[in-house]
């Protein structure tokens, strides 16, 4: 009897846990899509959403640091759930067992924290972009050599040995925190932080990529997003990830070759 009420009372956390991340993603993709929305309609909100063609000021960083933000959010948190719910399901066993008890939040702050840290280095990168006139009104690179340099780059990050180090700490989310535990709230806010940086190690350059098609264009970022699920759940992501890499090489020398 015992049994059955904790491994209900199990359940219920998963399904609390597994809601607010629902949540979350949900209505982070809402934001990103009426930006998307009001970047093709430039004259029914664009000044109140993106930078202007102008120079940049702070109002325009700010912005499009909120921008990247929350799609980080959006794309990122999925493929974080499964560490997030181990995280979860061991701190519940550890408040059954009369230890210490951290609310899941803390964690995901940590993990988040490290992608706002990359929205920062995003929305600089942005900046240059714009400033060099190197981008189309949905935050596209408008040059294929640079675009084309940019995926072979991407492409032969997925071979190194740092992409496999991460990619490997994010796929198991029992071994890392079984290796990585901390007390106390600053310890799951660091090992937060922790995963975001081999998320972060793992992912970045696939990120980068939203300047290839297009930080706007919804069906790319979504297909990004896509990938980084697959390469971290599914059964062969590590393969698939090798595979991507070889087509990003290839699209890449085609895209550069296009020009020469």
């Amino acid at each position: 009897m015992l049994g059955a009420v904790a491994e209900n009372v199990l359940r219920r956390d998963r399904l609390v846990v597994l809601s607010g991340l629902a949540a979350i993603t949900a209505l982070s993709w809402v934001y990103v899509t009426s930006l998307a929305s009001d970047t093709r309609n430039m004259d029914m909100g664009m000044e109140m959403t993106m930078p202007r063609i102008q120079a940049w000021g702070v109002a325009d960083f700010g912005l499009t640091f909120g921008m990247w933000a929350v799609m980080m959010v959006a794309m990122m948190t999925p493929s974080a759930a499964p560490m997030i719910l181990m995280f979860a399901g061991v701190n519940r066993r550890r408040r059954e067992q009369q230890a210490s008890y951290v609310p899941t939040g803390v964690f995901l702050a940590g993990y988040l924290a490290v992608w706002a840290a990359f929205a920062v280095l995003a929305t600089a990168a942005q900046w240059g972009l714009h400033d060099a006139f190197l981008l189309s009104p949905m935050v596209a690179i408008t040059s294929p050599v640079v675009g084309g340099v940019l995926l072979v780059a991407a492409g032969i990050y997925q071979w190194t040995p740092l992409k496999h180090a991460c990619l490997r700490k994010c796929r198991s989310p029992l071994g890392f925190v079984l290796n990585e535990w901390r007390e106390g709230r600053w310890g799951a806010f660091l090992m937060g932080l922790k995963h975001g940086g081999y998320c972060a190690g793992c992912c970045w350059s696939l990120m980068a990529l939203l300047f290839v098609a297009g930080v706007m264009n919804l069906l790319w970022v979504a297909a990004i997003a896509g990938f980084v699920l697959l390469e971290k759940v599914a059964p062969g992501g590590e393969r698939l990830g090798l595979v991507a890499g070889v087509m990003l090489v290839g699209w890449g020398a085609w895209m550069v070759a296009g020009v020469l």
